[in-house]
């Protein structure tokens, strides 16, 4: 059997999302190297910090982190990019293996009962073919033994891409909308919504305006990349 993984190694080797060199048999996405050049944001206070301080005064949250930081050009860029735009799943697996480990050691959100992840519109989801946070949700909940909710938020409205607007444009566009389908399932519930990148928080307030229609529910953000 390790022959027969050595010999397709050898023809399909696995690369580093990053430098795009070799990785050896024990790493993941990106070399051991490139790991040690990720921005990490290391806010240990999930209440206080600047990723929680983007919703002051626009929606209520319980508490709110990101790994990392999100730079124009920089390694996180690249390596998001090979989960949203290359098929490389693999990364959304990566960081919710790692921040999975990170939160059940901290305990920071021990009392969430459910993990949604924020959805695509039905006709991105049928270009791309997948949502880009899905693995990153469904690894967290192997971690934290935490039930992950696909599809009950759905996305009924989307504008045009945002890819090249002013930061001023995409905080002011409110023409994103969701819709829980199920109204009661959350109540009195905590619930951690997850995202690949923060930029303004245009859509994960959208989301969380939508589900807190629903009584008594409380709301957690945990994202893999926060735009500084």
């Amino acid at each position: 059997m390790q022959f027969l993984k050595d010999f397709f190694h050898l023809f399909y080797p696995k690369l580093c999302a990053n430098c795009e060199n070799n990785l050896t048999e024990n790493e993941t996405v990106i070399c051991t190297f490139c790991r040690h050049d990720l921005p990490l944001t290391n806010f240990v206070d999930y209440k206080k910090n600047k990723v929680y301080e983007i919703f002051y005064g626009r929606v209520s949250i319980e508490k709110a982190n990101s790994l990392l930081y999100y730079r124009k050009k920089g390694i996180t860029k690249k390596i998001i990019h090979e989960l949203k735009y290359k098929g490389n799943e693999d990364v959304g697996v990566f960081f919710g293996n790692w921040l999975g480990e990170i939160l059940k050691e901290n305990r920071q959100l021990s009392d969430v009962d459910f993990i949604i992840p924020v959805p695509l519109h039905p006709k991105k989801m049928r270009q791309r073919g997948y949502n880009q946070v899905t693995k990153f949700g469904e690894y967290l909940s192997k971690h934290l033994k935490i039930t992950f909710i696909e599809n009950i938020l759905i996305r009924i409205s989307t504008s045009k891409t945002q890819t090249f607007k002013a930061r001023f444009e995409r905080f002011n566009n409110l023409d994103t909308k969701f819709m829980l389908k199920n109204t009661s399932i959350f109540t009195n519930k905590h619930v951690l919504l997850i995202d690949d990148v923060i930029t303004t928080g245009a859509t994960l307030e959208a989301c969380i305006k939508e589900l807190q229609k629903t009584k008594g529910i409380k709301v957690s953000i945990i994202t893999m990349a926060y735009t500084e």
